[in-house]
């Protein structure tokens, strides 16, 4: 008689720290670093994650930021500008990296953080499992925008149809 074993438990995953500063006026909400971010500890790692290619898109007078520089640069970059990055997860079980596979989350603490933004004028939600939780963001009482995913996980939005969109809401935030 064969015995199954019992399943192995996900992981407890823990997300990445915010990039954020007091000058922070609009901040992109991911839902939860993929698995390529978590190796890295750097937002968006993945090679085909569109995100600092629509930013670099956007601001365009800038030096290029997108692999040639370190995650240090990237991240002083987005601040300079009065972008942060954080995700609407703190920590979650979750196989691989879609959305679709996270499990038991844990949301982060967004009251707290917008105490330390003085400045945040809006949020912005990478993408729908980032958006579900738009109500916790609501009630911050800021303009809460709903951004297309940058993932490749997104492919029936073009390249450039995630640009104007992005770029629609960085205007709307003051930001452009």
């Amino acid at each position: 008689m064969r015995m199954d074993s019992p399943p192995i438990p996900s992981q407890r995953l823990l997300g990445l720290p915010p990039i954020v500063c007091a000058s922070t006026r609009l901040l992109v909400l991911g839902s939860f670093p993929g698995a390529a971010s978590l190796a890295r500890q750097q937002y968006y790692a993945h090679p085909q994650n569109h995100f600092w290619k629509i930013l670099q898109a956007i601001w365009p007078s800038s030096p290029r930021i997108i692999s040639a520089d370190s995650y240090e640069k990237r991240s002083e970059w987005l601040l300079d500008r009065g972008l942060g990055v954080w995700d609407v997860y703190a920590a979650c079980e979750r196989e691989g990296s879609l959305d679709s596979a996270i499990r038991k989350a844990q949301v982060n603490d967004f009251a707290g953080l917008a105490r330390r933004c003085p400045q945040l004028r809006g949020i912005a939600h990478n993408g729908g499992e980032s958006f579900r939780h738009a109500k916790y963001t609501a009630a911050l009482g800021l303009p809460v925008y709903k951004l297309p995913s940058s993932s490749p996980a997104n492919a029936s939005w073009s390249f450039e149809r995630k640009l104007a969109a992005w770029r629609e809401v960085m205007a709307a935030a003051g930001l452009l």
